[in-house]
């Protein structure tokens, strides 16, 4: 089985690339789906997240609000504390579930996307990185549609998630494969098939390897 981390910055169009890999055969999980379940009351990572900060993060139900959380971290300087609870829950939960996954197809391309796999020092974990880019304008549209926020409240919101990210730069030069989503969904397509057509042979040679 390949091991492969697919991240890039906000906005980048990760899901809609994961989304087409996941078309062409590969195993795909996503870190915040993952983070959610982690969210979900009765779960440690929940416990401290309420125990550090407070109450008000949590909703009359009793999830935990997102928003609230976010907000927090950010604009109170505590990301690195917000990281350190949540990313090693998240870390396990993937290893668990690659585990799970090259254990019924060990031909398998199995890919985590997830937003911060270089910031939490886990590129090391997966056998390739594949980084996501487009423009920086393109990023604030998108956010801006995809949260119904104006343009200038999402070129705040990008700008302030930019800063406890490593730059999109860094992130391609550290990358194995880079797709550029600054173009149309079937140039991106393009580069996507291209990438995988590489990872099934590296996932058959890696599997006789082992």
């Amino acid at each position: 089985m390949l091991r492969v981390g697919l991240t890039g910055g906000v906005a980048c169009g990760k899901s809609t690339v994961a989304k087409m890999f996941a078309d062409l055969g590969a195993r795909i999980v996503d870190a915040d789906t993952i983070a959610h379940e982690l969210y979900r009351p009765g779960e440690d990572v929940y416990q401290e997240l309420v125990k550090r900060f407070g109450p008000e993060i949590v909703k009359p139900d009793g999830e935990i609000d997102r928003q609230k959380l976010a907000a927090a971290a950010f604009d109170g300087g505590r990301v690195e504390e917000l990281n350190k609870i949540v990313h090693p829950a998240v870390i396990r939960r993937q290893e668990q579930w690659m585990r799970e996954i090259g254990a019924k197809d060990p031909y398998a391309v199995a890919i985590v996307e997830a937003a911060l796999i270089f910031e939490a020092g886990a590129a090391e974990r997966f056998d390739r990185m594949i980084v996501v880019t487009c423009k920086p304008a393109q990023k604030i549209a998108r956010f801006g549609q995809r949260t119904g926020m104006s343009e200038t409240d999402a070129r705040a919101d990008v700008e302030r998630r930019n800063k406890a990210q490593m730059p999109d730069e860094e992130k391609a030069r550290r990358a194995n494969f880079v797709i550029d989503n600054s173009g149309s969904v079937e140039e991106t397509r393009h580069q996507v098939q291209r990438i995988y057509a590489e990872l099934k042979v590296l996932a058959k040679r890696l599997c006789f390897d082992r």
